[in-house]
């Protein structure tokens, strides 16, 4: 399966909790912090959810 390196850009303050929650599952820890995850259908899921928040490269 093809990879994808997410990458946390912008702060969740003022959003909401449900969205903090999601960059918690994808195991984004802290402001710039980069991970990689099989391109599977649940995780283009989360990605689409906070899509603002994050910068995708595949």
């Amino acid at each position: 399966m093809p990879t994808i390196k997410i990458t946390w850009k912008k702060s969740t303050i003022g959003y909401s909790h449900r969205q903090r929650k999601v960059i918690e599952s994808l195991g984004l820890k802290r402001l710039n912090h980069t991970v990689e995850h099989e391109k599977t259908d649940s995780i283009m899921g989360m990605v689409n959810k906070v899509k603002h928040l994050v910068d995708v490269t595949e």
